[in-house]
Protein backbone atom coordinates (compact mmCIF):
# COMPACT_ATOMS: atom_id res chain seq x y z
CA UNK A 1 0.00 0.00 0.00
CA UNK A 2 1.47 3.34 -1.12
CA UNK A 3 1.40 6.79 0.41
CA UNK A 4 -0.77 8.33 -2.32
CA UNK A 5 -3.94 7.58 -4.28
CA UNK A 6 -4.09 7.55 -8.08
CA UNK A 7 -4.94 11.06 -9.43
CA UNK A 8 -6.85 9.64 -12.41
CA UNK A 9 -9.82 8.37 -10.38
CA UNK A 10 -13.06 10.36 -10.17
CA UNK A 11 -12.66 11.22 -6.49
CA UNK A 12 -9.01 12.24 -6.63
CA UNK A 13 -9.03 14.08 -9.98
CA UNK A 14 -11.96 16.24 -8.87
CA UNK A 15 -10.46 16.81 -5.42
CA UNK A 16 -7.23 18.10 -6.96
CA UNK A 17 -8.51 20.02 -9.98
CA UNK A 18 -12.18 20.53 -9.10
CA UNK A 19 -11.61 22.10 -5.69
CA UNK A 20 -8.36 24.04 -6.10
CA UNK A 21 -8.53 26.84 -8.64
CA UNK A 22 -4.79 27.50 -8.66
CA UNK A 23 -4.07 23.89 -9.64
CA UNK A 24 -6.53 23.68 -12.53
CA UNK A 25 -5.27 27.07 -13.76
CA UNK A 26 -1.72 25.71 -13.73
CA UNK A 27 -2.87 22.56 -15.56
CA UNK A 28 -4.73 24.54 -18.24
CA UNK A 29 -1.80 26.90 -18.86
CA UNK A 30 0.60 23.95 -19.07
CA UNK A 31 -1.43 21.76 -21.44
CA UNK A 32 -3.45 24.09 -23.65
CA UNK A 33 -1.97 25.76 -26.77
CA UNK A 34 -2.16 29.31 -25.35
CA UNK A 35 0.05 32.27 -26.18
CA UNK A 36 1.56 34.23 -23.30
CA UNK A 37 -1.14 36.90 -23.52
CA UNK A 38 -3.86 34.21 -23.53
CA UNK A 39 -2.89 32.50 -20.29
CA UNK A 40 -5.66 31.71 -17.83
CA UNK A 41 -5.52 34.03 -14.82
CA UNK A 42 -8.61 33.12 -12.80
CA UNK A 43 -11.49 30.65 -13.09
CA UNK A 44 -14.94 29.87 -11.77
CA UNK A 45 -16.28 26.32 -11.71
CA UNK A 46 -19.48 25.61 -13.62
CA UNK A 47 -22.67 25.17 -11.57
CA UNK A 48 -23.64 21.50 -11.17
CA UNK A 49 -26.63 21.86 -13.52
CA UNK A 50 -24.35 22.88 -16.41
CA UNK A 51 -22.11 19.80 -16.23
CA UNK A 52 -22.75 17.45 -19.23
CA UNK A 53 -24.91 14.46 -18.33
CA UNK A 54 -23.29 11.02 -18.28
CA UNK A 55 -24.60 7.57 -19.09
CA UNK A 56 -24.16 4.93 -16.39
CA UNK A 57 -21.04 3.58 -18.13
CA UNK A 58 -19.58 7.07 -18.65
CA UNK A 59 -19.90 7.85 -14.94
CA UNK A 60 -17.00 5.49 -14.36
CA UNK A 61 -15.08 5.89 -17.62
CA UNK A 62 -15.07 9.71 -17.80
CA UNK A 63 -14.03 12.14 -15.08
CA UNK A 64 -14.58 15.85 -15.70
CA UNK A 65 -13.93 19.30 -14.30
CA UNK A 66 -15.60 22.29 -16.00
CA UNK A 67 -14.84 25.98 -15.52
CA UNK A 68 -14.62 29.38 -17.19
CA UNK A 69 -12.08 32.16 -16.78
CA UNK A 70 -12.31 35.93 -16.34
CA UNK A 71 -12.46 36.34 -20.15
CA UNK A 72 -15.54 34.04 -20.19
CA UNK A 73 -13.65 31.32 -22.07
CA UNK A 74 -15.05 27.86 -21.24
CA UNK A 75 -12.86 24.89 -20.26
CA UNK A 76 -13.88 21.23 -20.08
CA UNK A 77 -11.17 19.04 -18.55
CA UNK A 78 -11.71 15.28 -18.76
CA UNK A 79 -9.93 12.11 -17.75
CA UNK A 80 -11.09 9.25 -19.98
CA UNK A 81 -10.26 5.86 -18.54
CA UNK A 82 -11.28 3.86 -21.62
CA UNK A 83 -11.52 4.76 -25.30
CA UNK A 84 -13.93 4.33 -28.18
CA UNK A 85 -14.04 6.34 -31.41
CA UNK A 86 -17.42 7.75 -30.36
CA UNK A 87 -15.66 9.70 -27.58
CA UNK A 88 -14.27 12.15 -30.14
CA UNK A 89 -17.77 12.96 -31.31
CA UNK A 90 -19.03 13.22 -27.72
CA UNK A 91 -16.21 15.65 -26.88
CA UNK A 92 -17.06 17.72 -29.97
CA UNK A 93 -20.76 17.66 -29.07
CA UNK A 94 -20.21 18.80 -25.47
CA UNK A 95 -17.80 21.54 -26.53
CA UNK A 96 -20.31 22.70 -29.16
CA UNK A 97 -23.10 22.75 -26.57
CA UNK A 98 -20.95 24.90 -24.29
CA UNK A 99 -20.26 27.28 -27.18
CA UNK A 100 -23.93 27.54 -28.16
CA UNK A 101 -25.02 27.93 -24.52
CA UNK A 102 -23.37 31.36 -24.47
CA UNK A 103 -26.16 32.67 -26.72
CA UNK A 104 -28.70 31.63 -24.08
CA UNK A 105 -27.15 34.25 -21.82
CA UNK A 106 -27.90 36.98 -24.37
CA UNK A 107 -24.36 37.13 -25.77
CA UNK A 108 -24.09 38.46 -29.33
CA UNK A 109 -22.33 36.31 -31.92
CA UNK A 110 -19.39 38.71 -32.15
CA UNK A 111 -18.77 38.31 -28.43
CA UNK A 112 -18.83 34.52 -28.28
CA UNK A 113 -15.77 33.18 -26.48
CA UNK A 114 -13.84 30.00 -27.39
CA UNK A 115 -14.35 26.65 -25.68
CA UNK A 116 -11.39 24.43 -24.84
CA UNK A 117 -11.82 20.69 -24.25
CA UNK A 118 -8.73 19.17 -22.63
CA UNK A 119 -8.97 15.37 -22.63
CA UNK A 120 -6.52 13.07 -20.88
CA UNK A 121 -6.95 9.55 -22.25
CA UNK A 122 -5.69 6.63 -20.18
CA UNK A 123 -5.28 4.55 -23.35
CA UNK A 124 -3.52 4.75 -26.72
CA UNK A 125 -5.99 5.29 -29.53
CA UNK A 126 -3.93 6.74 -32.40
CA UNK A 127 -1.86 3.66 -33.18
CA UNK A 128 -0.22 4.96 -36.36
CA UNK A 129 1.57 7.98 -34.80
CA UNK A 130 4.10 8.33 -31.99
CA UNK A 131 2.92 11.72 -30.74
CA UNK A 132 0.78 11.72 -27.63
CA UNK A 133 -0.48 15.33 -27.90
CA UNK A 134 -3.24 15.97 -30.46
CA UNK A 135 -4.71 19.43 -31.04
CA UNK A 136 -7.77 19.98 -33.24
CA UNK A 137 -9.22 23.36 -34.24
CA UNK A 138 -10.76 25.10 -37.26
CA UNK A 139 -7.96 25.94 -39.71
CA UNK A 140 -7.99 26.86 -43.39
CA UNK A 141 -6.79 23.79 -45.31
CA UNK A 142 -4.35 25.84 -47.43
CA UNK A 143 -3.55 28.96 -45.39
CA UNK A 144 -2.95 27.46 -41.98
CA UNK A 145 -2.51 30.86 -40.35
CA UNK A 146 -6.19 31.53 -41.04
CA UNK A 147 -8.16 30.23 -38.06
CA UNK A 148 -11.79 30.40 -36.97
CA UNK A 149 -11.57 30.76 -33.22
CA UNK A 150 -14.28 28.79 -31.46
CA UNK A 151 -13.66 25.15 -30.59
CA UNK A 152 -10.31 23.82 -29.43
CA UNK A 153 -10.02 20.09 -28.73
CA UNK A 154 -6.90 18.60 -27.15
CA UNK A 155 -6.38 14.86 -26.58
CA UNK A 156 -3.41 13.58 -24.56
CA UNK A 157 -2.61 9.87 -24.78
CA UNK A 158 -1.11 9.27 -21.35
CA UNK A 159 0.45 5.84 -22.07
CA UNK A 160 2.57 7.41 -24.84
CA UNK A 161 3.97 10.18 -22.66
CA UNK A 162 7.69 10.09 -21.92
CA UNK A 163 9.23 12.89 -19.86
CA UNK A 164 12.09 13.52 -22.28
CA UNK A 165 9.65 14.39 -25.06
CA UNK A 166 8.95 17.85 -23.61
CA UNK A 167 12.06 18.86 -21.73
CA UNK A 168 11.52 22.52 -22.71
CA UNK A 169 7.97 22.63 -21.28
CA UNK A 170 8.61 22.19 -17.59
CA UNK A 171 5.07 22.48 -16.18
CA UNK A 172 3.58 20.29 -18.91
CA UNK A 173 6.13 17.62 -18.12
CA UNK A 174 5.54 17.87 -14.37
CA UNK A 175 1.75 17.61 -14.63
CA UNK A 176 1.94 14.70 -17.04
CA UNK A 177 4.42 12.96 -14.77
CA UNK A 178 2.00 13.57 -11.90
CA UNK A 179 -0.80 11.90 -13.88
CA UNK A 180 1.27 8.98 -15.16
CA UNK A 181 3.75 8.17 -12.38
CA UNK A 182 1.68 8.61 -9.21
CA UNK A 183 -0.66 5.79 -8.19
CA UNK A 184 -1.78 3.89 -5.10
CA UNK A 185 1.48 1.91 -5.07
CA UNK A 186 3.69 5.02 -4.90
CA UNK A 187 5.69 5.08 -1.67
CA UNK A 188 7.68 8.22 -2.40
CA UNK A 189 7.02 10.86 -5.07
CA UNK A 190 9.89 11.85 -7.40
CA UNK A 191 11.93 14.77 -6.11
CA UNK A 192 11.23 16.85 -9.23
CA UNK A 193 7.50 16.76 -8.45
CA UNK A 194 7.95 17.57 -4.78
CA UNK A 195 10.19 20.55 -5.59
CA UNK A 196 7.46 22.31 -7.59
CA UNK A 197 5.01 24.19 -5.34
CA UNK A 198 1.85 23.45 -7.35
CA UNK A 199 2.53 19.77 -8.01
CA UNK A 200 3.68 19.32 -4.44
CA UNK A 201 0.35 20.76 -3.27
CA UNK A 202 -1.49 18.30 -5.51
CA UNK A 203 0.55 15.44 -4.07
CA UNK A 204 -0.33 16.50 -0.54
CA UNK A 205 -4.02 16.38 -1.49
CA UNK A 206 -3.52 12.83 -2.77
CA UNK A 207 -2.05 11.47 0.46
CA UNK A 208 -4.01 8.41 1.47
CA UNK A 209 -4.21 9.54 5.11
CA UNK A 210 -6.29 12.58 4.08
CA UNK A 211 -9.21 10.46 2.84
CA UNK A 212 -12.10 9.18 4.95
CA UNK A 213 -13.26 5.55 4.99
CA UNK A 214 -16.29 6.53 2.90
CA UNK A 215 -14.06 8.23 0.33
CA UNK A 216 -11.83 5.17 0.16
CA UNK A 217 -14.87 2.96 -0.52
CA UNK A 218 -15.89 5.31 -3.35
CA UNK A 219 -12.33 5.25 -4.70
CA UNK A 220 -12.22 1.44 -4.69
CA UNK A 221 -15.68 1.27 -6.30
CA UNK A 222 -14.48 3.53 -9.12
CA UNK A 223 -11.55 1.26 -9.99
CA UNK A 224 -13.72 -1.87 -9.71
CA UNK A 225 -16.16 -0.33 -12.19
CA UNK A 226 -13.36 0.69 -14.56
CA UNK A 227 -11.99 -2.85 -14.44
CA UNK A 228 -15.43 -4.27 -15.24
CA UNK A 229 -15.89 -1.83 -18.12
CA UNK A 230 -12.52 -2.77 -19.59
CA UNK A 231 -13.43 -6.46 -19.38
CA UNK A 232 -16.77 -5.86 -21.11
CA UNK A 233 -15.21 -3.66 -23.78
CA UNK A 234 -12.44 -6.22 -24.28
CA UNK A 235 -15.00 -8.99 -24.76
CA UNK A 236 -16.91 -6.89 -27.29
CA UNK A 237 -13.69 -5.99 -29.09
CA UNK A 238 -12.78 -9.68 -29.37
CA UNK A 239 -16.26 -10.53 -30.66
CA UNK A 240 -16.13 -7.68 -33.18
CA UNK A 241 -12.68 -8.77 -34.40
CA UNK A 242 -13.87 -12.36 -34.84
CA UNK A 243 -16.99 -11.17 -36.68
CA UNK A 244 -14.85 -9.03 -39.00
CA UNK A 245 -12.51 -11.97 -39.66
CA UNK A 246 -15.47 -14.22 -40.50
CA UNK A 247 -16.89 -11.57 -42.82
CA UNK A 248 -13.54 -11.26 -44.59
CA UNK A 249 -13.32 -15.04 -44.97
CA UNK A 250 -16.84 -15.20 -46.38
CA UNK A 251 -16.07 -12.37 -48.80
CA UNK A 252 -12.89 -14.15 -49.92
CA UNK A 253 -14.86 -17.37 -50.54
CA UNK A 254 -17.45 -15.50 -52.60
CA UNK A 255 -14.72 -13.78 -54.57
CA UNK A 256 -13.04 -17.10 -55.30
CA UNK A 257 -16.39 -18.53 -56.38
CA UNK A 258 -16.84 -15.65 -58.84
CA UNK A 259 -13.30 -16.17 -60.14
CA UNK A 260 -13.94 -19.91 -60.68
CA UNK A 261 -17.20 -19.12 -62.48
CA UNK A 262 -15.51 -16.52 -64.69
CA UNK A 263 -12.71 -18.93 -65.56
CA UNK A 264 -15.20 -21.63 -66.67
CA UNK A 265 -17.18 -19.10 -68.72
CA UNK A 266 -13.98 -17.96 -70.46
CA UNK A 267 -13.19 -21.57 -71.35
CA UNK A 268 -16.41 -21.76 -73.40
CA UNK A 269 -15.73 -18.38 -75.03
CA UNK A 270 -18.48 -16.33 -73.36
CA UNK A 271 -18.03 -12.58 -73.93
CA UNK A 272 -16.10 -10.68 -71.28
CA UNK A 273 -18.94 -8.17 -70.77
CA UNK A 274 -21.37 -10.98 -70.06
CA UNK A 275 -18.95 -12.63 -67.61
CA UNK A 276 -18.55 -9.29 -65.83
CA UNK A 277 -22.32 -8.90 -65.47
CA UNK A 278 -22.67 -12.42 -64.06
CA UNK A 279 -19.72 -12.41 -61.64
CA UNK A 280 -19.24 -8.73 -60.79
CA UNK A 281 -15.56 -8.93 -61.76
CA UNK A 282 -14.02 -6.11 -63.77
CA UNK A 283 -12.97 -6.64 -67.38
CA UNK A 284 -9.33 -6.31 -66.31
CA UNK A 285 -9.74 -9.02 -63.67
CA UNK A 286 -11.38 -11.33 -66.18
CA UNK A 287 -8.71 -10.73 -68.84
CA UNK A 288 -6.04 -11.59 -66.26
CA UNK A 289 -7.51 -15.07 -65.63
Amino acid sequence: MGKYLDPRADLTFKKVFGEHRNLVISLLNALLPLEDDERVESIEYWPADQIPERTEAEKYSIVDVCCKDNKQREFIVEMQMTWTESFKKRVLLNASKAYVAQTNKGMEYKNLQPVYALNFVNASFMKDVDDYYHYYHLVHDKYTDKVIDGLHLVFVELPKFKAQNLSEKKMQVLWLRFLTEINDKTQEAPAELLENAEVSEALEILERAAFTDAEMRAYDKFWDSVSSLRTIEGDWADKLKKAEEKAEEAEARLKQKDVDTARRMKEINIATDVISQVTGLSNAEIEAL
